[in-house]
């Protein structure tokens, strides 16, 4: 009993296309946090920084080997997580990208701690280790896909550790707050730190929002805002994870990270990772289902249709990696040998025209050919955006 609940909790295989998504949350959320700081290297990593440590993350032997760095050294690291940052967020050998960033970080950790050393950021390296654990999140929305050439990548299932111990992340990550609030430096039932933080001066840790006078003035009402703060995270670990509070309960952790962003100073991580890794939450089996439904809708509308070589191993090939991006499968793809008539599908279309290169032709029945009609499919390949 006890191993099938295992099994069905951590090892069942569903779609991986969640953690896919999820990579670009974690890869944006770290260049958020670390590549600001390079823009400045004297005065944060090189010895003419003010720098502190944190002796209790590191042993003091790492520190103090790290300490020793030369400046040359320091900008190989910067170079390197640059490459390996950049390489993780378009899934380009995703783990292993992944494992060399991640390695990076906590070198400019241990060099100094100024900056970046938050309690977010350390909960962002968990986030990171468990990225590094495997390549399940490279299966779609990467270059590691296209390279392995499955039109139906964004099928494929993968044991469903990895996305579990990332939820339960997120909820202890709740828990925890919540506990801290109530046995830490100050106790939320006994304390009104809200009503204090909303008449901290106007450069503290709070930002000029629509409400903030109203509430400088009001300490009672601060006062029972924090207590239903710490009850909801006290309450955010059961209620993900019951299916019928999980939806609500998702919509409520994404509204409280966007009132703390509107609110306070806080660090990149609340708006582009937590609210990220709630929707881990949605069962990928679902977002599939939606997409094979979005799919066969396409199908049953006229779509554009895409013209090429089918005895053209390179058109093949291209043919091949347009369908992994067309996630919806908004194109038509077809080979222009098996068109009886090509003047049927647009007039000016003929075989010598078509062998050339490859031509789309819009719901409007215009014609595009070669790059203008790659431009053209980029507006519906989310993966190609880049290009435009």
């Amino acid at each position: 009993m006890l191993s099938k609940t295992f099994h069905k909790l951590f090892l069942i295989e569903r779609p991986s296309i969640s953690l896919s998504l999820f990579r670009l949350a974690v890869a944006v959320t770290t260049g958020f946090h670390v590549l600001p700081t390079f823009f400045h290297l004297h005065d944060n990593y090189f010895h003419t920084a003010f720098k502190t440590h944190n002796a209790n993350f590191f042993p003091i032997w790492f520190l103090e080997l790290v300490a020793k760095s030369p400046e040359w050294l320091i900008v190989v690291f910067v170079f390197l997580f640059c490459f390996s940052w950049f390489a993780f967020l378009v899934g380009l050998f995703s783990q292993l990208s992944c494992i060399v960033m991640v390695f990076s970080c906590y070198y400019f950790y241990a060099l100094n701690a100024f900056h970046v050393g938050t309690l977010s950021w350390d909960i962002l390296l968990v986030t990171l280790f468990l990225m590094c654990v495997t390549n399940y999140h490279s299966d779609y929305f990467s270059l590691d896909s296209l390279k392995r050439g499955d039109v139906y990548a964004y099928r494929r299932k993968r044991p469903y550790f990895i996305q579990r111990l990332l939820q339960m992340q997120i909820g202890f990550t709740f828990f925890y707050t919540a506990l801290y609030k109530i046995t830490g430096e100050g106790n939320w039932f006994k304390d009104n730190p809200i009503y204090y933080i909303m008449n901290y001066p106007s450069a503290g840790t709070t930002k000029y929002f629509l409400l903030r006078d109203f509430l400088r003035e009001q300490p009672q009402l601060c006062y029972w805002i924090g207590i239903g703060v710490v009850v909801v995270e006290f309450l955010m670990i059961f209620l993900l994870f019951c299916r019928k509070t999980r939806v609500s309960a998702i919509y409520l952790g994404c509204l409280f990270h966007i009132t703390l962003i509107l609110t306070l100073d806080v660090p990149a991580i609340f708006f582009f990772l937590f609210p990220a890794q709630l929707f881990l939450f949605i069962n990928p089996d679902i977002i599939v289902d939606w997409i094979e439904a979005k799919r066969q809708e396409q199908k049953g509308a006229g779509r554009p249709v895409l013209l090429y070589d089918g005895q053209c191993q390179f058109c093949q090939v291209n043919i091949i990696l347009l369908k992994i991006m067309d996630l919806f499968a908004v194109f038509d793809y077809q080979d222009f040998h098996s068109v009886g008539d090509l003047k049927q599908l647009h007039p000016d279309l003929t075989q010598e025209k078509a062998k050339t290169q490859l031509h789309l032709i819009s719901q409007r029945g215009q014609l595009y050919g070669g790059f203008q009609a790659v431009r053209q499919m980029a507006f519906n390949l989310p993966m190609m955006w880049p290009g435009l």
